[in-house]
């Protein structure tokens, strides 16, 4: 993935609004195409997500793709959001250094304001709400920028150059069965959910979501364990076994908690439903007048423990006949989610690098780098900071790192880590995260997905930063991973 060439262009006022942006993204996709999306997937979301975050109305836009003697180029995490992103964010300043406006203000200026939202974005994408103003201002909160150009400017007077870049990103995350149209692609976007009360009080939640690390299977956990208010260790989710779990299109399209979650809210409180169903017949009580909290059954007003959920789960699998004739327990629960509303979730935020070019050897050092994103309704907000952190740091190799180097005859000459760089501990400085929280109002739960996040501003807000840092010295630099050799190549030196 990743293997773009893009002619850009942007059209703007002397006096700082955004007028038009033209879009030429020609890109090898290896010796075949990928099924079943197919490889060119990607460019056209280059296309459909470039410049979507300004309120620009005039947009032109082509893409191309070349078959190559390489290794077919695949959907990687972010899926082409990282290079509208890039494109656009860089374009943006470069706008910015030529009518000389402050690139926070300009940014601002030209945001597609709160009040024009739902927007359908000149790429034909419709956004329900995308936070681009507040995730700006909670920046300026969580970084003095003044004080960072300040520190910039002096530095230079030593010949120590550094630079800040910022970058606005967009994505779509979740996608429905309409984000795909009428194309006949068998990629499944709904969700299924078994959840089911055991004898023993607690819960086991079957799901076809899958967790490969991204912490989705403790997000599950803690949705289920909120709504039928029992402790979260008490709930076991099972997946990836899809001879006993039910369809679903597992994890791709940071869906996790934005679907996976929102079905099993739905499981969850049908099963709640049905438990206090058997405990207000046995307690001759009205279901609305009880409530599910720390594994017993209670007192709506008030709180007051009237039965454990033990006793109420034993009874309804094995004592049956304490039970009156009309009253049958109902604790296994199956529900599925299709998504409808939108064809995508709308996720977006601002991405601030600070770093240091010596103009001598063409080496970056990043000293600090910032992330503020707006994914709605917060499950966990460690794993979500997680997610983030990660996608940046693979943003950072994208930025700096990571390329597949291919000579004329298709011999990929770094196919192994020896060679092809990855960035380590040591070159990933502290990563600073705030969130601003704008819940969909398409699903009960409210989450948006995060886990392409990180990914799709790092590199535009790195490439800027490097910009702004050898600018003064008469480089510019349009090509990423920003390697020592093309920063000397920009700066002249070699």
């Amino acid at each position: 993935a990743r293997g773009h060439h893009v002619k850009a262009r942007m059209a703007v006022s002397a006096d700082g609004d955004i007028l038009g942006l033209e879009v030429d993204d020609v890109y090898g996709i290896g010796a075949y195409s990928q099924f079943p999306r197919t490889s060119v997937f990607e460019g056209v979301h280059v296309l459909r997500m470039s410049g979507v975050a300004y309120k620009h109305t005039n947009y032109r836009a082509r893409v191309r793709v070349a078959y190559q003697n390489k290794a077919l180029s695949g959907h990687y995490r972010g899926v082409g959001m990282p290079i509208a992103n890039t494109v656009t964010e860089r374009l943006v300043d470069m706008a910015t250094t030529e009518l000389g406006l402050d690139p926070v203000a300009f940014r601002r200026r030209n945001y597609v304001p709160s009040e024009a939202y739902p927007h359908t974005a000149p790429t034909g994408f419709s956004f329900e709400y995308m936070s681009l103003g507040e995730c700006l201002d909670k920046l300026e909160e969580l970084v003095d920028i003044p004080a960072l150009r300040a520190e910039r400017d002096s530095l230079r007077a030593d010949g120590v150059y550094r630079g800040i870049g910022i970058a606005t990103f967009t994505e779509t995350t979740a996608i429905s069965p309409e984000y795909y149209g009428k194309a006949e692609i068998r990629v499944a976007a709904q969700e299924s959910c078994v959840v089911r009360l055991e004898p023993s009080g607690h819960v086991r939640c079957l799901i076809g979501m899958t967790d490969q690390g991204q912490g989705t299977a403790t997000g599950i956990a803690q949705v289920v364990a909120a709504t039928l208010g029992v402790p979260v260790d008490d709930v076991e989710v099972i997946s990836g076994d899809s001879a006993a779990t039910p369809y679903g299109a597992g994890a791709f399209a940071s869906r996790g908690a934005a679907i996976g979650g929102e079905v099993a809210l739905q499981a969850s409180r049908a099963l709640k439903e049905n438990i206090l169903a058997v405990a207000a017949a046995i307690l001759q009580e009205e279901p609305a007048a009880l409530d599910l909290s720390d594994g017993r059954i209670v007192a709506a007003a008030g709180g007051t423990a009237r039965m454990e959920l033990a006793e109420i789960a034993d009874i309804g699998h094995f004592r049956q006949n304490i039970l009156p004739p009309d009253v049958q327990p109902q604790f296994t629960v199956a529900r599925h989610h299709v998504p409808r509303a939108l064809p995508h979730l709308s996720g977006n935020g601002i991405q601030l690098s600070y770093l240091e070019v010596d103009p001598g050897l063409g080496a970056v050092k990043l000293l600090r780098h910032a992330v503020v994103h707006d994914c709605g309704t917060v499950i966990n907000p460690l794993l979500v900071h997680e997610q983030i952190r990660g996608g940046a740091v693979q943003g950072i190799g994208s930025a700096l790192y990571e390329e597949s180097v291919y000579n004329n005859e298709g011999q990929m000459l770094n196919a192994s880590l020896a060679d092809y760089l990855v960035p380590m501990a040591a070159e990933i400085p502290d990563i600073e995260i705030a969130d601003v929280i704008t819940p969909t109002r398409s699903s009960e739960l409210g989450a948006k997905g995060v886990g392409e996040a990180g990914v799709t501003g790092a590199s535009p807000a790195i490439l800027n930063a490097i910009n702004d840092a050898i600018g003064p010295l008469g480089g510019r630099l349009a090509e990423i991973p920003a390697t020592p050799e093309r920063i000397l190549r920009a700066l002249g030196v070699v």
